[in-house]
């Protein structure tokens, strides 16, 4: 089976800060969930793109002092 071919070439979100904040479930270095990490290597571009929307507003909550609440 010939490996699926990335169009766009999403880049991971991983900053090699691999540690898991217990109260909202999410990745301190990357703020992606349990779930959203162990599919990223099977995931579309599509799939990713959403990863990435996700991430951007747990950034944005985080800015305003409001925990992420989408986990």
């Amino acid at each position: 089976m010939a490996a699926r071919a990335s169009a766009e070439n999403i880049p991971s979100p991983c900053v090699s800060v691999c540690r898991l904040d217990l109260g909202n479930s999410f990745c301190e270095g990357c703020l992606r969930t349990l779930e959203e990490i162990r599919v990223w290597s099977v995931s579309t571009d599509a799939e990713k793109k959403i990863i990435w929307t996700r991430i951007e507003k747990r950034i944005g909550q985080r800015m305003a002092g409001t925990p992420p609440l989408d986990a």
